[in-house]
This record gives C-alpha cells, structure tokens and sequence, in this order.
C-alpha cells in the first residue's frame, strides 16, 4: 500500500512486472490507522509490515519493515 494515486501504483506494478495490484491509500487513513505515519499530510509511508488474518486480527507486525526482505522474514515468524 502507498499514499500514492491508483495511477501511480499501477505504472509501478508494471514497471517492476507486479503479477498484483498495488493497493492505494490516499487519503492516508489506513496509514495512520497502522502506524505507517501520525500526520495526514505525509508525502510518504514509512516501511511497515502487518499480517492481517481471515478473521481480521493482526497476525503480524513489523515497525521497520524490509521491503526486499519482508515476504521470507514473515513467513519464517509465522
């Protein structure tokens, strides 16, 4: 997710060949709701990783997030 437009994220996803959709967050709620900034104007997200269950319950969540690495660290926790 990033604070970016749907038309941002999408020409990103393609860029990098994302076989997914990039989710968007721009009027910066769910940021703020997870922690992934404390002001509504922010530019940008911090790296944060959250692991959401079926049942809607944080499974997971990591405040400094690797991007590169987050997929396989969180797998190993889980």
């Amino acid at each position: 997710m990033s604070f970016d437009t749907l038309e941002e994220n999408k020409a990103f996803a393609e860029k990098f060949s994302f076989g997914f959709p990039l989710l968007c967050d721009t009027e910066r709620a769910m940021g703020m709701a997870y922690g992934a900034c404390t002001d509504a104007s922010a530019s940008n997200a911090a790296r944060i990783g959250v692991v959401i269950g079926p049942d809607g319950k944080i499974k997971d969540y990591d405040a400094k997030a690797n991007a590169r690495t987050y997929p396989t660290d969180v797998y190993q926790r889980l």
